[in-house]
């Protein structure tokens, strides 16, 4: 065990000092795999903050429950005592007939026409502050209080939801396309860096297959090589990200507060950054291991 050990060690002391040895080269290979990174991380982690300020932005979608019209008070009072005990209903109103027949006249510049009506035609109606913005729980709650008894019809509002919802899938499917499409990128580039590492080692390759070195012995540096460059380029585009954040932040706080929203952009979690450098070196290491064993088999075959 401590001779495995020692040989990854061996191994990965020699990828540092791979990487040192052409500080230059380094680190512009790690800056393009920074930068290829941080466009979908860096849209990844803008679409959470839009999740969130619309949290903050819009309201929650409400429901409106109206009554028939010949509900009594006692079937009123045992719909507002289901509608507290229900848990996917934040919060409710009951608005009696004569209320909401006086906001109408009121809103609609029509008291003179509505005087001369015989009886007041609007029902008793709730408005119910839903828990969940998510469109499925809606539906599924607003079918379920349109079966409740004294209930005439129930109406939910949720074209914003849904919209917001459509449009956050959208953006997710082009980040998970993009990722994809780069993470071919970060494979090329490190499968060109390790190319280039074994065409100028040929002579120390085949000195070590002739006193006996095996191909795993051989293989190792080159591929703790490419999962370190991997990880120094998610690391790159951690530091990306925080850099734009600190740029934007202050004037996105200063418009937020404008429509009196207290906002502020939010970086990767911990979770998703530990996947970003994750992602990251899983690449490189897959980008060395095409490098080695497209190349390596030229020197000597194995």
């Amino acid at each position: 065990m401590s001779v495995w050990l020692s040989h990854h060690w061996h191994a990965f002391v020699l990828s540092l000092k791979r990487l040192a040895a052409a500080p230059v080269g380094s680190v512009l290979s790690i800056l393009v795999i920074g930068v290829a990174f941080s466009l979908p991380a860096g849209i990844h982690m803008l679409l959470g903050n839009i999740q969130t300020l619309s949290a903050h932005i819009a309201s929650m979608p409400q429901l409106s429950l109206f009554l028939r019209v010949d509900a009594g008070d006692e079937e009123s009072a045992q719909i507002g005592v289901r509608l507290r005990e229900h848990p996917q209903v934040a919060s409710f109103e009951f608005i009696p007939r004569d209320r909401a027949l006086e906001q109408l006249k009121q809103e609609s510049g029509l008291a003179g026409l509505m005087e001369g009506l015989e009886r007041n035609p609007l029902p008793d109606a709730f408005v119910v502050n839903a828990a969940s913005p998510l469109p499925a729980v809606l539906e599924a709650l607003r079918t379920e209080l349109q079966a409740w008894p004294g209930v005439e019809h129930a109406q939910l509002d949720s074209a914003w939801a849904s919209r917001l919802d459509a449009l956050l899938n959208l953006g997710r499917l082009a980040v998970l396309m993009l990722s994809i499409l780069l993470g071919f990128a970060l494979i090329a580039v490190t499968f060109n860096t390790i190319r280039l590492q074994i065409l100028t080692r040929r002579d120390e390759i085949e000195v070590s297959k002739l006193i006996g070195a095996t191909a795993g012995f051989i293989r190792r540096p080159f591929l703790y090589f490419g999962a370190l460059q991997g990880v120094a380029g998610g690391l790159a585009a951690w530091f990306i990200l925080l850099l734009g954040i600190r740029l934007l932040d202050t004037e996105l706080r200063k418009l937020a507060q404008l429509y009196g929203v207290d906002f502020s952009l939010h970086h990767l979690s911990m979770e998703e950054s530990l996947i970003l450098l994750l992602v990251s070196a899983c690449l490189g290491w897959i980008g060395a291991w095409l490098s080695v064993a497209s190349h390596l088999w030229r020197i000597e075959p194995y």
